[in-house]
């Protein structure tokens, strides 16, 4: 287990530094703020695995926060960017509050990264939260997967549906 572990530390540390890396390249490469410099610091950002969508939201909040300052250096951005993103991170009182509907979450993620036990560990939060929750098993390599699922669940004290064994995990 300590393997994985490592292994999961040492993927994140390697994509932060790449992450790292590529914005000081682009704080470093431009003094002035202009279109190329958002271009880049986003795709920059996307490249980081921070998300199409996050990175949309953290990019117009910096454009206006960037004409509101009237800001011309690039490097100011920098303080603007890191407190905009350590906000998004924070987790508000709201987070697991759902409409009063059917929700549907899919993890998906490479081999080794930790989906299943996330799913077990989500379903016991929003389970500690008053959800009903239903966890589907669908791991299409792994053929332990439905068992640790299954074991997961049981601790959780919700609700697991899975498929015939052998059979593909769409059906």
């Amino acid at each position: 287990m300590a393997g994985f572990f490592q292994k999961l530390k040492g993927g994140l540390q390697k994509t932060r530094d790449q992450m790292v890396r590529g914005l000081d390249n682009v704080f470093h490469g431009y003094s002035d703020i202009d279109e190329d410099f958002y271009e880049e610091l986003e795709e920059n950002l996307i490249m980081g695995d921070i998300g199409v969508n996050a990175t949309s939201r953290i990019m117009d909040r910096l454009r206006e926060q960037v004409s509101q300052e009237h800001l011309r250096d690039a490097n100011a951005c920098r303080e603007l960017l890191v407190q905009d993103i350590r906000e998004q991170m924070e987790t508000s009182q709201d987070a697991y509050e759902f409409e009063n509907h059917k929700t549907v979450i899919f993890v998906i993620g490479v081999n080794g990264v930790g989906k299943t036990t996330s799913v077990g560990k989500l379903a016991a939060l929003f389970k500690r939260h008053g959800k009903n929750v239903l966890v589907a098993a669908a791991d299409t390599y792994r053929a332990a997967a439905t068992a640790q699922l299954e074991e997961w669940t049981k601790r959780a004290g919700v609700q697991i549906v899975t498929g015939k064994e052998g059979a593909d995990p769409s059906s």
